[in-house]
């Protein structure tokens, strides 16, 4: 008998066969379709208003926390000159930024795809530029970087810097960022502390004495517990609601226990007065764009901007992919749909997150959520952005939460960074040794920068010493030599009579 069935009608796919979807799941003719609908091709993609909707709500619920963290990660850390931001005009910029950018990269790319600041790029900001120079120097830094991905983009450029570094050293600078990411979380929290005036001893120690003492640290044990617990029962938003129960539990111990407030840093567990408040955009346009070159010298801002580069280049590339994959919508030769785009917009966003004082905004790879729910097109972006734009209003919410609450959720991001250690060729010398060295060197030097830079230049040299140096693409042997400066600085100041 003859297949009469429509063959463009959705397919319902059961443990026998793949048959024609019901007629009520088959998208409307494109008369009776909306203009939105027309738009964003929602029921061109097998989608619905419903689904979007919902996807919308989950990659937001599942990325809020970036709301919490990011203040956190930035405020706890100082510039040159011992100045602090503000940690509500932080959830501001924060909140900003991804309700903005993610709106964009709805209407302008058509994607599932949610953007905010990025971790790991926020802690390159807090624990590499600031400390080198003011955080308005360090924000112009991030606006460069942004701006060069734009023109990299543009070029075609982008792709060709992806193509030359070996897959495990990218592999490696993930892992690395997550245990470097895992150790702030620790340390942050009081779990581990530098061991005062003992020069001749271990550096760090179980927490203020050698051991756990006071409710702040056991909020955090605690923290941990639940987050790991979530994770593993694969609950969704688990993080946000690890940091959600912790703040709470933090709020009735430090009602009703004597605790000094200083024990919890720099954020006391307290209910606020208001729940909702004026937004406050006083960090907004906060940069210098180029006061970092009268602080530090060109080459340590070349690296340092380069850091970024790479960061956000791993992120964005892995996180657009695998959502794209994930949400079905890869063309027959894998590609996304308007890449270009895409990327434009991403590096779009790591400009406004440095003009707004909030770090790096990249795409997250928690619009996989959002996915999970049916969402296929940039409308649910668009019901992200809203979200994260009502979200402005709620900081005193956000500001009550303390580092012990947050940290967990460090730690939790460290393991999943972590994860990707198994795609590394562990048995190949020439690969695991670079690897290995990016991995230790970031949290063991408290420096991503130097964890980059200790792979890119073991990486050449075994290549040259096994005779396969025309391997090595020779962007790579720049950026190598640039790093082999970094490194010696010292030396050739001393050489060339700098000082």
């Amino acid at each position: 008998m003859p297949d009469t069935s429509d063959p463009t009608a959705p397919v319902r796919k059961t443990e026998d066969a793949t048959v024609p979807a019901p007629p009520e799941a088959r998208a409307p003719a494109a008369g009776r379709r909306g203009a939105v609908d027309r738009f964003f091709s929602i029921s061109a993609r097998g989608s619905d208003f419903g689904r979007e909707i919902r996807g919308g709500f989950a990659t937001f619920f599942t990325m809020a926390y970036i709301l919490v963290l990011n203040p956190i990660i930035l405020g706890s850390a100082e510039d040159k000159f011992g100045d602090h931001l503000s940690g509500p005009q932080l959830v501001t910029a924060t909140a900003l930024v991804a309700a903005v950018m993610t709106v964009v990269m709805g209407l302008g790319g058509n994607l599932p795809l949610a953007l905010a600041a990025g971790l790991g790029l926020n802690a390159v900001a807090a624990f590499q530029l600031a400390p080198l120079m003011s955080w308005p120097d360090a924000m112009g830094l991030i606006v460069i970087e942004g701006l060069l991905i734009c023109v990299l983009v543009v070029t075609g450029l982008r792709e060709a810097i992806m193509h030359a570094i070996p897959p495990s050293l990218k592999q490696a600078i993930s892992v690395g960022i997550g245990l470097f990411i895992a150790f702030i979380g620790f340390v942050d929290a009081g779990f581990v502390s530098r061991i005062p005036g003992e020069t001749g001893s271990v550096p760090v120690q179980l927490g203020a004495t050698g051991q756990l003492s006071g409710w702040p640290v056991l909020v955090f044990c605690v923290g941990v517990l639940l987050t790991v617990a979530l994770l593993a029962r694969r609950v969704k938003g688990a993080i946000l609601i690890s940091i959600v129960v912790t703040t709470v539990v933090a709020v009735i111990i430090n009602g009703i226990a004597d605790i000094a407030p200083t024990a919890w840093g720099l954020t006391v567990p307290a209910v606020p007065d208001d729940l909702v408040a004026a937004p406050d955009f006083g960090l907004i346009g906060s940069f210098s764009l180029f006061g970092a070159f009268q602080q530090v010298g060109v080459i340590t801002i070349v690296l340092l901007v380069f850091t970024l580069l790479l960061s956000d280049f791993f992120d964005t590339m892995g996180t657009v992919v695998g959502v794209s994959h994930e949400a079905g919508l890869l063309d027959r030769d894998g590609k996304v749909p308007n890449l270009g785009r895409v990327l434009l917009i991403d590096g779009a966003a790591a400009v406004a997150g440095g003009a707004a004082s909030a770090s790096s905004a990249t795409s997250y790879v928690e619009s996989a959520a959002g996915v999970g729910e049916g969402a296929r097109t940039g409308f649910a972006s668009l019901v992200t952005g809203a979200l994260f734009a009502v979200a402005l209003f709620l900081t005193p919410l956000a500001t009550i939460v303390p580092a012990q609450a947050a940290a967990p959720a460090l730690v939790a991001v460290g393991f999943l960074l972590m994860a990707q250690v198994r795609h590394i060729d562990w048995e190949k010398y020439e690969i695991a040794i670079p690897a290995f060295l990016t991995i230790a060197v970031m949290p063991f030097t408290y420096s991503i920068t130097n964890g980059i830079g200790a792979g890119f230049v073991s990486y050449v040299v075994i290549k040259a010493v096994l005779g396969r140096a025309r391997e090595v693409h020779w962007l790579l042997w720049g950026t190598a030599a640039l790093f082999a400066v970094y490194f010696a600085i010292d030396p050739v100041e001393q050489l060339l009579g700098v000082r």
